[in-house]
């Protein structure tokens, strides 16, 4: 797919298959150049990997560097890992003590580079963190970057205002993706189920084709391709966002185990440096300045990137210590992995349980979040390295 393409009118890039279909790939042993919910522009020998440098510019304390090899870490083109760049362009690595290895990859390869062991994390979905584990490569999410807030959608053509108004109707989704789970989710809220309506399985990057032919009456996708739906069927409307399910997709930061034990301060001091960025991002005055160096990784310009971030619910310090909370709702990181475990035995991407504490770090960020001031309130007991 190309790295771009209009939505609602405004030029984005594509988002990576942040969610459960890969996992179906891994487990399987499948070709992992299936659809993606964002296939990120191919590195260049220029671009391929990004290191922690700091502008003469930025004339700040730097702290003593840390013993050993930079950490690598995989990130592909989805904002919440793309603002990564910004601790990258201001020295803030270096500041704070640490080496830092970022490689730009597509999603899918992100994850490959991962489970072989060319890397030591790599940004993905608390989703994908389970089917990769499962498939022989654990991890820990050292840190929740966000979630998603808008930009996966049910689009349902003209006529159609609600989702009670699914009922009896055709639906197109790719079966057993993350837009299979936010649609079985909304049909839950509307007291329906999907025996009330008819599954069409579509490709996610063929949805709007489909809507637009006329063959399913609504569609489940995430941009751009549901922004190309709304933007070429008539009178389509979206019924459904995962902003109505904020914390159904969580991005996270995933570790491996073995990397994490061994040097915890320096992991410590990346999760420090992300909440840098996001604290920078939320300051209305550097807008200008983050939109400029976001856009710029994916070769977009910066009115062109602004679309996108409101799709993304980014998360500080703060964030981080109220999703980490045990809970019974989507609020909590917990119940969010524990829904999509479900969800992937139901689906068969995967027959035994992956324990979602397991792969959940609250440790490293009951440390940040009392440095920050932050009253976290994590759960004691949530286990800091994966089984």
């Amino acid at each position: 797919m190309a790295p771009s393409q209009e939505a609602s009118g405004v030029a984005q890039p594509t988002k990576s298959l942040r969610g459960l279909g890969v996992g179906l790939l891994l487990v399987l042993g499948g070709a992992l150049s299936a659809s993606c919910k964002a296939d990120a522009p191919k590195p260049s020998a220029e671009s391929g990997t990004a290191t922690a440098s700091k502008p003469a510019s930025e004339a700040a304390a730097v702290a003593p560097a840390s013993a050993g090899p930079a950490l690598t870490i995989a990130y592909s083109d989805w904002p919440g890992w793309v603002a990564w760049d910004i601790g990258l362009k201001k020295g803030w690595f270096d500041a704070a003590g640490v080496k830092v290895d970022f490689k730009w990859f597509e999603y899918v390869p992100s994850m490959e580079a991962f489970s072989a062991g060319k890397v030591d994390a790599v940004a993905m979905t608390n989703g994908d963190q389970l089917v990769t584990g499962a498939s022989g490569a654990p991890s820990v999410a050292l840190l929740l970057n966000d979630y998603s807030n808008g930009n996966d959608m049910i689009v349902a053509k003209a006529g159609i205002e609600s989702l009670e108004q699914l009922k009896g109707k055709k639906i197109g989704v790719e079966v057993g993706f993350v837009s299979h789970l936010l649609l079985l989710n909304a049909l839950k809220q509307a007291k329906l189920s999907d025996k009330d309506i008819e599954i069409v399985n579509v490709p996610t990057d063929q949805t709007p084709q489909a809507l637009k032919s006329g063959s399913v009456d609504a569609i489940v996708a995430w941009q751009p391709n549901s922004g190309q739906a709304l933007r070429e069927v008539a009178g389509s409307k979206a019924i459904f966002t995962s902003a109505n399910l904020p914390g159904i997709i969580y991005d996270v930061l995933a570790v491996n185990p073995k990397s994490l034990a061994e040097r915890q301060p320096d992991w410590e001091k990346v999760a420090g440096v992300w909440f840098q960025i996001v604290d920078y991002i939320q300051e209305e005055k550097n807008k200008d300045d983050v939109l400029s160096i976001m856009s710029a990784r994916v070769g977009l310009s910066p009115e062109q990137y602004a679309g996108l971030m409101k799709g993304t619910f980014f998360l500080d310090a703060e964030g981080n210590a109220k999703h980490y909370r045990q809970g019974d709702s989507l609020e909590s990181v917990f119940f969010s992995s524990k829904m999509v475990d479900g969800f992937n035995i139901e689906h068969g991407v995967y027959k035994v349980s992956q324990k979602p504490e397991s792969y959940l770090n609250a440790d490293s960020i009951t440390k940040l979040a009392a440095k920050s001031a932050v009253a976290p309130a994590v759960s004691p007991a949530a286990p800091a390295v994966a089984k």
